[in-house]
């Protein structure tokens, strides 16, 4: 996990500072770090990212619990070659957090190329020390 935090920091996140706030930055690097799992399969970071009770509205409207989540993102006929994020805010309220931003993703999906351009609003929650997704939807940008 820690490999994948630091590549995820290094990698950059679109914005060319990191904000002051150790816990704003941390969030940042973390929703990196879960385009970077994804990216690999890594089911293990994944499960590290999300709370159990994680609700993921796709941007096709389907909703999905943690299980069904990680399911859909090892589907075998899925294939992610890159996903970036950038434009990314994060609004902290005690222990939880909110960060909204954009995301592209290319890859295959059922012998189909696609890219996608996203935005999103992940909440995160603070338990015990650890920052935890517990809900995550994004919306489809067509233009």
């Amino acid at each position: 996990m820690c490999a994948i935090l630091l590549t995820a920091l290094v990698a950059g996140n679109g914005q060319s500072t990191l904000p002051k706030d150790p816990q704003q930055a941390r969030l940042l690097s973390l929703e990196n770090a879960w385009n970077h799992a994804v990216q690999q399969r890594d089911m293990r970071a994944i499960d590290s990212l999300m709370g159990a009770d994680l609700v993921a509205i796709d941007y096709d409207g389907s909703m999905m619990n943690k299980s069904q989540y990680m399911a859909s993102v090892s589907m075998p006929t899925l294939h992610f070659e890159h996903i970036v994020n950038d434009s990314m805010q994060v609004q902290i309220y005690g222990r939880g957090a909110i960060v909204v931003g954009v995301y592209r993703e290319t890859g295959v999906r059922n012998g189909k190329r696609f890219l996608h351009r996203e935005r999103f609003v992940d909440t995160w929650i603070n338990r015990n020390g650890a920052w935890l997704c517990v809900a995550s939807q994004s919306t489809l940008i067509l233009h």
